[in-house]
Order: C-alpha cells, then structure tokens, then sequence
C-alpha cells in the first residue's frame, strides 16, 4: 500500500540556467529512476533548506 504525502501548494517558480549536456544527463537519469527534475529539485532544496535551516534568521 502507498502512502501519499499531503503536497503544499506549487504557486512559484524558479528559472535557471544551465547547459544544455547537464540538462539533457539529469532529465534522463531522472527518467531512469522514474522521477522528474522538477521532483528532484525540489526534493534537494527542501533537504539544502533543512540541512542550513541553523543559519537563518
């Protein structure tokens, strides 16, 4: 049985820029693991915010 977490909402966005083989490496490891990029990213800022979270104000 899964369990589905309750997901905040999605209302901004965050535009980088990155080249086009590190893209391209991510968006297809991703696909391998049977995720997404923007699932990843979000995934690792949560995790950088938590790990720093001391530093904050």
């Amino acid at each position: 049985m899964s369990v589905k977490k309750k997901s905040r909402p999605k209302n901004s966005q965050l535009v980088i820029r990155i080249n086009n083989e590190d893209r391209d490496q991510f968006v297809a490891l991703c696909d391998e693991l049977d995720t997404s990029a923007a699932r990843e990213i979000r995934r690792f800022i949560r995790s950088f915010v938590a790990e720093h979270a001391s530093l904050q104000k």
